[in-house]
């Protein structure tokens, strides 16, 4: 599973991030997990608005810092 969390490095996209990596230490689910920084990246991506998640080359939240039971839930936890 590859998972990217895309955001400029405000402090709303650490917090998604932190979230992500907390989640898959608590639910033991192994995943890539990159951090994505660069406009660039994010408008191929189509992401306009951050931070914004992606689980396996589809955004799945964006615009939002999601709430643990939200990433458990499309983790399939």
């Amino acid at each position: 599973m590859k998972i990217r969390i895309f955001g400029p490095g405000c402090m709303k996209c650490r917090e998604t991030e932190k979230i992500v990596r907390n989640v898959l230490a608590e639910t033991g689910i192994e995943a890539d997990v990159e951090k994505v920084e660069d406009v660039n990246s994010m408008v191929a991506a189509g992401v306009l608005a951050t931070p914004a998640v992606e689980i396996d080359g589809q955004v799945k939240i964006a615009g939002r810092v999601p709430r643990p039971e939200d990433i458990k839930k499309l983790l399939g936890a």
